[in-house]
């Protein structure tokens, strides 16, 4: 057989899939065609997004001694190339996987390279015959990791078998267990917002408890509602070993496909009545708040001696945790014999709070940027408006005083100042103005928070953009909620506004409540009105949007922002850049054209109390605030506040920020394809179909229907094409069309035949040249009208001619003037 005549996948399936087996790689559970690394960054043009295909990774095979734990890739080249030739794409797709050995071939042997160098040797050459066993890679990676034979078993223990792990989480599991496995008592895990900790978590849990390595476990978090959609969704195959470490629950609402509400009750360990735990649990679920609250409430888990768990997972552990004298830190003091796993997105570091001196340097980190990029976490584009009086400031004339009487302290106040020393009611309505200006440009039912500076702005948010959205509000009164730690009714509507399924609320406006642990799929619009100087909380509110529901229609999000919060993209610690910086000019649309988080460092603007998740700044009305500082002087109609400036930047394909238009993105990728006016004309002549060149334009980023609709105008996309990317002036579609029938140029055709071509051309004007070079044009209207599809194919002469009479008009468009 001439192998040069095969293509690269059939050289996988006559000569290199052939070669494991006979090793002994079981084709079922070991070995893994086209395992998915990444999935293709989201990029963001206009109102548009694609996945840049490009960037979609997969390896030709990766190699697992069992179900997600890897040991090897294999990369396939045909053979035209050497057998080595495709090494440098396994080494890259074999540190995703964080493995050792990598394979390349073309069909006739391999290049084996084994990083642990069990053999002294990097790479050698292998025939098709000498591929190692699974037994054998796996006996190299144990003793390249110094591992004893009770540490090999719990860290090659089976995984859960349900869903699939993506690459970084099968790391994270797998470093977590190893370290564990090898006598580590404290891990640190750094996985960003929405890259599935819990998840993460559960698999760790599960290994280690089914391997019996750890028998009893204590899973910490700090939402209620985290308990609980936990217990009912990824640690569901703990039931029956699992309860909720409370008296008191109400039970998690489902929704089934067909629209039945059901209610799923989680089990309780502590009695409603005596308070007493329950201790024949092995796996115990609890809110921090619930173990170092009242003295009644500590006294839950100092019913547990203090070598009770072996196991300790401490979900979002920046919070209070992280600190040595927090309330928090007592649970795992008084625990301190146990196994502790610490899990966050943003590690707290500062001269005061470290939890990497607690837990140690992260066993592994997965970053925002790195979620972007694998096409794992949603990009987002900013909005920056800024506001006059933050601005350019305002002062009081003399002797003024505000709407309750309080006289004016006589100074600038800025930006810094706004709903914290100075309310400006005026303000309230700009920002809610612009929201909704933003809302109704895009999508008025996409849910949005919107983070104010404390408790009273937040209300006094919420009354604004009710007006705003009278409309809406007065058939639908929860369009608009305020979800603060002191609003019972709205920290009820907490789990509506997160349910991908229930449409209200649709806005939410918050202070510190919803900054951290709020799973809010389907946001699509967070608003900055907070002053925002700790990278920690600026990343944790970010994370709010970063989900991707593709289901659902969420695969980016947007940022607007009225505090020049976003200026954080700039510092060095930040790691995930927005795809998008709009600041509109004066009269252009908003929308671009086409619980205190303890993570704020000392002396930031609105840092709360870090033992109370809850805790806010603290309300004021009237003028009356708190005891010790200074009081908020309130405005209402007698100072108004108008936009200053609103402007547009996106990141390129290397991900630095530039100030770019639509128009200058399109015209560099258009010019990357076609270097001159000509290529990119004789290419379009050339092009049988012209929608396959569309549609291979598109694959490179250029998105035509963000064009369109920025450029306004009824245009062809190759007058769209030729007008921004080579600066020509355009023709509409009807003009195009109206210049081929003033020639006549179809009078050699029968007279149904010049019917069809006439209605082709009408259609072309109406909806352009996709339509009518497809196939299904003759069973629409007005073609049904002059026959069946067979029948006006024949009124040409056949297909064959049909297609030469499509490719004449074509011509005929597209003829230079």
């Amino acid at each position: 057989m001439d192998k040069s005549n095969l293509s690269e996948s059939d050289l996988c399936d006559k000569f290199i899939r052939p070669a494991m087996e006979k090793a002994g790689w079981n084709g079922l559970d070991q070995i893994f065609r086209e395992y998915p690394l990444r999935a293709g960054r989201v990029v963001v043009r206009g109102n548009k997004a694609y996945r840049d295909k490009s960037t979609v990774l997969r390896a030709d095979y990766a190699l697992f001694y069992k179900a997600n734990i890897p040991l090897a890739v294999v990369e396939a080249k045909d053979n035209k190339h050497a057998v080595g030739a495709g090494m440098g794409q396994a080494l890259n797709y074999a540190q995703l996987l964080d493995v050792p050995f990598s394979f390349s071939s073309n069909g006739d042997g391999f290049v084996f390279r084994d990083a642990t160098l069990a053999t002294g040797v990097l790479e050698q050459n292998l025939t098709l015959e000498e591929f190692p066993s699974p037994e054998e890679l796996w006996n190299r990676y144990c003793a390249w990791k110094g591992w004893s034979a009770e540490e090999s078993r719990v860290a090659g223990f089976d995984y859960a078998p349900n869903k699939t792990p993506r690459y970084y989480q099968l790391n994270a599991v797998n470093r977590a267990v190893e370290a564990i496995a090898a006598g580590q008592d404290r891990v640190l895990l750094v996985m960003a917002t929405g890259t599935g900790k819990t998840y993460t978590a559960f698999q760790i849990i599960w290994r280690l408890w089914k391997s019996g390595a750890k028998k009893r476990i204590l899973f910490l978090a700090d939402r209620n509602i985290l308990i609980d959609q936990t217990m009912v969704n990824d640690f569901r195959p703990f039931k029956g070993a699992m309860a909720k470490l409370s008296p008191n629950a109400k039970g998690v609402e489902r929704v089934d496909a067909h629209g039945t509400v059901s209610v799923e009750d989680v089990d309780l360990a502590v009695n409603k009545t005596t308070k007493l735990v329950d201790k024949s649990y092995e796996i115990y679920l609890s809110l921090y708040q619930a173990v170092t609250g009242t003295e009644e409430e500590r006294n839950i888990y100092k019913q547990f001696s203090p070598d009770f768990f072996d196991l300790i997972v401490v979900d979002e552990c920046h919070r209070g945790s992280a600190a040595e004298d927090s309330a928090w830190r007592d649970i795992l003091t008084y625990f301190a014999s146990a196994t502790q796993i610490g899990l966050t997105a943003t590690p707290k570091e500062t001269k005061d709070v470290s939890n990497t001196d607690y837990f140690g340097e992260p066993v592994y980190t997965y970053s925002l940027k790195q979620g972007i990029e694998d096409g794992y976490l949603a990009p987002y584009k900013v909005i920056r408006v800024d506001l006059d009086k933050d601005t350019f400031g305002w002062r009081p004339t003399a002797g003024m005083t505000d709407k309750h009487g309080h006289a004016i302290e006589d100074r600038i106040y800025t930006g810094a100042d706004m709903n914290r020393k100075l309310v400006l009611e005026q303000r309230d309505v700009a920002v809610a103005a612009k929201i909704t200006e933003y809302l109704k440009a895009t999508d008025r039912y996409a849910k949005t928070i919107v983070f104010c500076e404390d408790i009273d702005h937040a209300a006094r948010m919420r009354q604004a953009l009710a007006n705003a959205n009278a409309d809406l509000c007065a058939k639908e009164p929860k369009y608009v909620v305020q979800i603060t730690g002191d609003n019972a009714e709205g920290k009820l509507e907490l789990d509506n506004f997160i349910d991908p399924e229930k449409t209200y609320p649709v806005i939410a406006t918050t202070s510190k409540l919803m900054s951290t642990g709020v799973d809010a799929q389907t946001c699509k619009l967070i608003v900055l009105d907070q002053g925002i100087k700790s990278m920690t909380l600026f990343k944790q509110i970010i994370g709010r949007g970063t989900r991707i529901n593709e289901h659902h229609g969420k695969t980016w999000f947007t940022i607007l922002d009225f505090k020049r919060a976003t200026e954080l993209f700039a510092d060095k610690d930040f790691d995930g850049e927005p795809v998008q910086i709009y600041e509109p000019g004066g009269g252009e649309p908003v929308a671009p054209p086409e619980p205190a988080l303890p993570g704020s460092t000392p002396g930031d603007p609105g840092a709360p109390d870090p033992l109370d998740p809850l805790s806010t700044l603290g309300p004021f009305a009237g003028g009356s605030g708190e005891s010790d500082g200074p009081k908020k002087y309130v405005l209402g109609n007698n100072v108004t506040v108008a936009v200053a400036r609103e402007r547009v930047q996106y990141l390129n394909a290397e991900g630095k920020l530039i100030t770019e238009s639509l128009r200058d993105y399109t015209r560099i990728n258009v010019r990357k394809q076609y270097d001159s006016l000509d290529q990119f004309l004789q290419a379009w002549q050339q092009a049988d179909r012209k929608a396959a060149l569309l549609q291979e334009l598109e694959a490179q980023g250029v998105l035509l229907d963000a064009l369109a609709d920025e450029v306004g105008k009824d245009l062809d996309p190759f007058d769209l094409l030729l007008h921004v990317a080579y600066d020509q002036p355009p023709l509409t579609r009807r003009e195009r069309a109206r210049r081929v029938q003033k020639r006549n140029v179809f009078t050699q055709y029968g007279p149904v035949a010049r019917k069809v071509l006439e209605a082709l051309l009408d259609k072309y004007a109406d909806e352009g040249i996709v339509t009518i070079e497809s196939n299904e044009v003759f069973k629409i209207q007005p073609f049904t009208d002059l026959g069946s599809p067979s029948e006006l194919v024949r009124s040409f002469g056949g297909r064959p001619q049909y297609l030469s009479a499509l490719q004449t008009l074509e011509r005929e468009l597209y003829a230079p003037r």
